[in-house]
């Protein structure tokens, strides 16, 4: 069976450029338009998935050419079947990845959209020049000229002057103009120390992707944009990866919310049942769970809340005597000793490891991991080879368990933060994104 996938990726020279607006207001008219869109995030990031289901109202997912194999890579794109048009996210510049291929490239932008054949809508920031910005968006069209392209968005024009020079410039460089975006200060989304805030917490986040939506029908030409898309039909050949089991109590709040979307997809295709509950809220796990899973968050935001949830700890250590749980970061920070908060200040922590972090000593941990197994992971035995992300400030002070795995980074260099397991609980500061091989 094939799906066809047809689609534009929205990227940019460099992070900060303003392709997140450019996304989110073109999900949202799109959908107002009664478009089926799909959205899709190539890359790692945690976050953007849950602005573009609120921009779109369909559930959006990573593609990763590093972790990723083409299998999987074509089981996620076929989450677009029965959408009209396909919008992928890029992340940071279009051709920015790492050093080292992964199981299909090399991470950028660019491959994702060569691999799924979707055009490149590059969004420029123009700010402190004019034709000049036509050189620089020029070298990004012709870096790769395999690759397909769309054309440009201009993005913080400042004036009826500054856009017609702008324009021309493109003209001679033979780009189409796609759109001109005025300068304005009033539509950045809040970001906190791992980018945006989490979507669940932006006060007024339906408002605020509806202006982006008129914002981008008045500057931006939308048929143009959806006459551009293009895709292959790919080969629906790989799957979604199976779920660690049959019941899963997931942890889903504030301060746990960082799940890849394809995963818990893939869990509930199989027929798996994810069971949600809140720690903040002071909410047990199911108790007939057969597996806790503790996700990435904000625990360091809300440490004495969860110091305070007796509830929650009580039925997560009656869990842990005889099934698994497991964390990624926060929830991996979660399961620890205790968590020192920025003020300086411990909170006791479920104490089913003996790791003990600090927000307070704050070290940036950004990029792909690659663990080789020492101890089984819910769903992965001894030796398996898993793909992952790592994206924290927060540090390890003590760490007295057994580590977990061998970890090292995108290019094989190793680094500290292997993990640990007690009996039935492990943690992991990566994010798991897939075996290798899938």
């Amino acid at each position: 069976m094939m799906t066809d996938a047809p689609g534009v990726m929205i990227s940019a020279p460099s992070s900060g450029t303003g392709k997140t607006t450019v996304m989110l207001g073109l999900l949202r008219a799109l959908a107002e338009d009664g478009v089926h869109v799909q959205p899709f995030k190539s890359g790692p990031d945690y976050i953007d998935p849950a602005f573009h289901l609120a921009a779109s109202g369909r559930a959006s997912f990573n593609l990763d050419t590093w972790a990723m194999g083409g299998g999987l890579l074509d089981a996620i794109a076929a989450q677009a079947e029965g959408a009209q048009i396909c919008v992928a996210e890029g992340s940071m510049g279009l051709y920015d990845g790492v050093a080292t291929r992964g199981q299909s490239g090399f991470g950028t932008s660019a491959e994702t959209a060569l691999r799924m054949g979707w055009p490149v809508v590059l969004v420029v920031d123009v700010s402190g020049q004019a034709q000049s910005a036509a050189a620089a968006a020029l070298g990004f069209r012709m870096y790769n000229p395999d690759l397909p392209f769309a054309g440009v968005i201009l993005n913080r024009v400042a004036s009826p002057r500054h856009e017609r020079l702008t324009r021309l410039g493109m003209e001679k460089a033979g780009l189409t103009v796609l759109g001109s975006l005025p300068r304005r200060g009033d539509l950045t989304l809040p970001e906190r120390h791992l980018g945006l805030i989490q979507a669940v917490e932006h006060p007024d986040l339906d408002a605020a992707i509806a202006g982006y939506a008129a914002f981008l029908r008045e500057h931006v030409d939308l048929e143009a944009i959806r006459g551009a898309a293009r895709g292959h039909a790919l080969a629906r050949a790989g799957a979604l990866p199976p779920p660690p089991a049959q019941r899963i109590a997931l942890a889903q709040d504030a301060a746990f919310s960082f799940t890849y979307p394809h995963l818990i997809e893939g869990w509930r295709a199989a027929g798996a049942e994810v069971l949600s509950f809140s720690p903040l809220a002071d909410q047990a796990p199911d108790a007939n769970a057969d597996l806790v899973w503790l996700p990435g968050g904000y625990p360091e935001l809300h440490a004495g809340r969860l110091a305070a949830a007796e509830t929650f700890r009580t039925a997560l250590r009656r869990h842990a005597q005889t099934r698994p749980v497991h964390g990624e970061c926060g929830g991996y920070m979660a399961l620890g000793d205790g968590l020192i908060d920025k003020e300086g200040q411990r909170h006791r922590m479920a104490g089913l490891l003996g790791l003990v972090t600090s927000y307070e000593t704050r070290k940036f941990h950004l990029g792909y991991r690659q663990a080789r197994l020492h101890a089984p992971l819910p769903g992965h035995g001894p030796g398996a080879r898993l793909r992952g992300h790592e994206f924290h400030y927060s540090t390890i002070l003590e760490q007295p368990d057994a580590p977990l795995a061998a970890v090292a980074d995108a290019d094989g260099a190793a680094v500290p933060e292997t993990g640990s397991y007690r009996g039935n609980v492990s943690g992991t500061f990566f994010h798991l994104i897939t075996a290798e091989g899938a």
